[in-house]
């Protein structure tokens, strides 16, 4: 087992430090930007304005999206604080484009709030706009591999964190209401 893991951070490593190798000042700036998508202010504040009716269509939606923000947010504050992975180590000359919220990299945050309010309103969206919702949530994820606050699994643990939130906020919901 331990040398599963091993090799898989070793695999992890190359992917991030491939990424962060390959670093332009545009991209820098864009991703950046599209990072914050996925801070709680953020991710919050669209979930509650959904789930209180400022857009009375999406209601449903955004009570989809505050059970699996809750759900994500809950499971992945337990597994940062016992995995305790520690943020990626940068290749040499090479630095961290933001500062991480806490010293924690396993499982991405954002890569799991983004996600979880994306996957809530891509159910109820026309395609074209449910793609682009679900797209931009996965450039929140790679963001913070780009910026170099996590590596590639941390962003795929919070992905599918994500996915699972949604997945259970059926059953839930329906009890509910």
């Amino acid at each position: 087992m331990t040398t599963w893991i091993i090799r898989l951070h070793l695999h992890d490593e190359r992917a991030l430090h491939a990424m962060v190798l390959r670093r332009h000042p545009r991209l820098d700036r864009a991703m950046h930007a599209v990072t914050h998508l996925g801070d709680a202010a953020v991710t919050i504040g669209v979930t509650l304005g959904l789930a209180m009716g400022a857009v009375p269509a999406l209601r449903d939606a955004g009570l989809r999206a505050a059970f699996a923000l809750v759900a994500s947010h809950a499971v992945v504050q337990l597994l940062k604080r016992t995995v305790t992975r520690a943020r990626p180590r940068m290749p040499e000359g090479f630095a961290a484009l933001v500062q991480p919220p806490d010293r924690f990299s396993f499982p991405s945050g954002h890569a799991a709030s983004s996600l979880s309010v994306a996957l809530a309103l891509a159910a109820v969206l026309p395609v074209p706009a449910s793609a682009a919702l679900v797209v931009l949530a996965m450039v929140v994820g790679l963001s913070r591999c780009y910026l170099g606050v996590h590596y590639p699994g941390d962003v795929i643990a919070g992905w599918l964190l994500a996915l699972l939130g949604i997945i259970a906020a059926a059953p839930v919901l329906a009890l509910l209401g």
